[in-house]
């Protein structure tokens, strides 16, 4: 019988934290399925998880996808839903379970924006889950909770055959705020992204962070505009990056990085229905939203 859900992780030369969270992974009651997908990882992640995971689907590409290698992992999987971790990211047990059910009850249902509970042991609540439960875009009648156009990707699940027919996560991002694009791109085909904090997932973050990730995100933050939005709001944020860039390294880098990839995300630009761009808007700062809440996740992306 096919699992009705598996997980996809993610990794790169970091082998420890992915063979604890593949430990994790394993002792879910769930038994789901899992892929890793290795981006090119210089460290014997390959070996050993062959070795301590040999039931484990391994895809070794043999250079770094970024967020692309998530595309790889779903395809290869059989089951009609699809959880993504990190190497530093697992599931609650039964969290998985519940999803599924979410997606049996809501067919127009692509994507579960789970609640984020961070740390080890005992954990604490990721402030995002707060500005998810609070979106300005209220709750629809066939999503199983608050609607959103954004999401933390280590705690997401997808309806597979929506994730695979947007194309997943965009190669022109590669990585940083790639979340961001593809909700866009389900809601612009229709389907529903719900926040559904009863499936929760585990984030253990090394608390060093990731060099560099705060350019790739301004990066894509702006890629992202010109590829979906209206000529005047790619533009506005193409001046407030020059802008910043005259005095923040980061903005500099973010700037430059964008300009190179510009002319692939051009060839990729479709630009949202006029319904859905009105619900982006509402989303950014400075627009009416619901009282006292921000809009703004703790990432920087917006819901």
């Amino acid at each position: 019988m096919t699992p009705r859900v598996g997980v996809v992780v993610i990794t790169r030369d970091r082998r420890e934290s992915l063979l604890r969270t593949l430990d994790r992974l394993a002792a879910l009651p769930e038994r789901p399925p899992v892929v890793v997908v290795d981006n090119g990882s210089a460290d014997g992640t390959a070996q050993a998880v062959r070795a301590r995971h040999p039931a484990v689907g391994l895809l070794t590409p043999g250079r770094n996808l970024g967020a692309v290698g998530r595309n790889l992992g779903a395809a290869a999987l059989a089951a009609p839903y699809v959880a993504f971790s990190d190497d530093d990211s697992w599931w609650e047990p039964g969290a998985l379970a519940r999803a599924v059910r979410m997606f049996d009850e809501h067919p127009r249902l692509a994507l579960i924006a789970a609640a984020t509970s961070v740390g080890e042991s005992a954990g604490h609540p990721d402030p995002l889950n707060e500005v998810l439960a609070a979106s300005p875009l209220g709750t629809e009648a066939d999503l199983p909770g608050p609607s959103v156009l954004g999401f933390l990707a280590c705690a997401a699940v997808v309806r597979r055959e929506a994730f695979l027919g947007v194309g997943g996560f965009h190669p022109v991002l590669h990585f940083g705020a790639e979340e961001r694009l593809l909700a866009l791109d389900l809601a612009a085909r229709g389907w529903g992204l719900a926040h559904c904090p009863e499936v929760v997932a585990r984030h253990d973050p090394d608390p060093g962070g990731r060099p560099g990730r705060t350019a790739r995100v301004r990066r894509n933050d702006l890629l992202t505009a010109w590829m979906r939005r209206p000529l005047r709001h790619a533009l506005a944020r193409t001046a407030g990056l020059a802008r910043d860039s005259r005095t923040d390294p980061q903005a500099r880098r973010a700037l430059a990085g964008a300009a190179r990839r510009l002319p692939s995300a051009l060839a990729h630009r479709r630009v949202l229905p006029p319904s859905l761009e009105r619900r982006v808007r509402a989303l950014e700062p400075g627009r009416p939203a619901r009282p006292g809440r921000p809009v703004r996740t703790a990432r920087g992306d917006q819901l």
